[in-house]
């Protein structure tokens, strides 16, 4: 849940810093994409038509969902309408950093992470067993997996509770019903095309 708490002189701050966890996030998702599906950092596809069938992708599982920079858009949109929208943005922060490895970078964005998302006045507190066990000492000596078991546990948490109405949510069911009619309108060309070659033969 957010908490009300914030840092004092951090309001201007955070929401920058989660604008970048998230463009960093996306970003890493994006290289794995065809060129054809790449998003720009705002998250807006550069394509004009979405992936074939992507709905189907998202449905059948969230790790599904969360590997496709599209899906994470829309995901995301769902959880702020449901003041829930630091769940899946903790998530893809924990995903960048266990891909850091420059150990610098490594001890910044633990702390960024812990500041933003798991200390007691953190602006966008998540709600996970175990953070109280990190301090600033574990913090300066960081590894990638020191984060996974509130990763899981966020993972869970979603899986079993949002994802469900995510996919019976007016958004999803919108998205899926442009992307149905996006598709039957090739084939209703391809088929007019069809038709003609074989009266004309």
């Amino acid at each position: 849940m957010v908490s009300a708490a914030a840092q004092p002189g951090c309001s201007s701050f955070l929401p920058g810093v989660l604008a970048a966890m998230f463009n960093r996030a996306v970003s890493r998702l994006s290289r794995k994409r065809p060129p054809s599906d790449i998003h720009d950092s705002d998250g807006s596809s550069s394509s004009s038509h979405q992936t074939p069938k992507s709905t189907a992708k998202w449905a059948s599982s969230l790790e599904n969902l969360l590997e496709d920079p599209e899906g994470v858009k829309r995901f995301r949109e769902f959880l702020k309408k449901e003041f829930s929208e630091e769940n899946v943005l903790f998530w893809l922060a924990c995903e960048d950093f266990k891909k850091t490895q420059d150990k610098k970078q490594m001890q910044e964005k633990a702390k960024e992470i812990y500041v933003t998302f798991l200390s007691s006045k953190a602006s966008s507190q998540v709600n996970v067993e175990g953070q109280s066990r990190l301090n600033e000492k574990i913090l300066e000596e960081p590894h990638p997996l020191m984060f996974q078991k509130l990763q899981d546990q966020i993972f869970n948490l979603m899986k079993y509770d949002s994802y469900s109405r995510f996919l019976k949510s007016d958004l999803f069911l919108k998205h899926k019903r442009t992307e149905e009619e996006d598709e039957e309108s090739p084939d209703a060309q391809t088929a007019a095309k069809r038709a003609s070659r074989i009266y004309n033969t």
